[in-house]
């Protein structure tokens, strides 16, 4: 783990400091187009885009505006059907899909709405999962499993099964899955969807947290205006295309 994450196992986080804001992400003339029988229905159209390392950004857009679709292509689930996708200084259309998926497992975060936990595991149990695909021995694996769910709050419910969590203690359980390989990236697809305004506002500041003390990019689908307002940018799709996008001052 790097030295951010594990001054978390020391409680002593690490102070909030910018990288210079180099573009992490870029994506050029991106096209994305899906196919139902015969008939071709495009969602995003020769979209371009940049992201600084270290940043906290928002996608916002009606229904069908390509949001998810765009945060899909930066996580490279998916592929788009043309331009380039370069993410963490690696062009991922290049990517065989075995190397994406080793390059994903490494680089970046999922933090879905539905928290995708396995009933029959306990917490530990659930946020070690990502471990078992490494070479990390069992000390090792406990080690980062502990680190990251104390990072979210969670280190007295280890032992605890989803269904003995709160929806917004099962999300931080999410983000402690999401986390403990320590990727570079955090994608966030409505992570607030589910929960009431309190345990949404738990984790927006643990998403806070992330980004500036563990030096997180972030990017986060919501619909939410008051979860947008967490972000340092807000760009708005609107049928495939960047409308606006809308610098945010420090959030209070």
């Amino acid at each position: 783990m790097s030295s951010d994450i594990q001054a978390a196992a020391g409680d002593q986080p690490a102070s909030a400091k910018k990288t210079g804001g180099k573009p992490i992400i870029k994506l050029r003339g991106v096209r994305k187009v899906y196919t139902r029988g015969k008939q071709e229905i495009p969602v995003l159209e020769g979209l371009d885009l940049e992201i600084p390392e270290n940043s906290f950004e928002a996608l916002m857009g009606p229904s069908g505006s390509g949001k998810t679709t765009l945060l899909n292509l930066i996580g490279g689930i998916d592929r788009p059907t043309g331009g380039s996708v370069e993410v963490a200084g690696t062009d991922i259309t290049r990517l065989s899909e075995g190397e994406l998926a080793t390059w994903r497992s490494r680089t970046i975060g999922f933090i879905f709405q539905q928290y995708n936990l396995l009933p029959v595991l306990t917490a530990f149990q659930n946020v070690e999962l990502p471990l078992l695909l490494t070479s990390l021995n069992r000390a090792e694996r406990k080690k980062r499993t502990e680190t990251a769910l104390r990072v979210v709050g969670l280190a007295d419910r280890m032992d605890h099964y989803p269904r003995q969590l709160s929806g917004g203690q099962e999300q931080r359980v999410a983000i402690a899955r999401a986390i403990v390989t320590d990727p570079t990236i955090l994608v966030a697809d409505e992570p607030t969807g589910d929960l009431d305004r309190k345990s949404a506002e738990e984790v927006l500041k643990l998403l806070d947290l992330l980004h500036r003390d563990f030096k997180k990019t972030i990017v986060m689908v919501t619909h939410d205006p008051a979860a947008a307002q967490r972000a340092e940018i807000i760009r708005k799709l609107d049928k495939g295309q960047l409308a606006s996008t809308e610098p945010q001052g420090p959030f209070r």
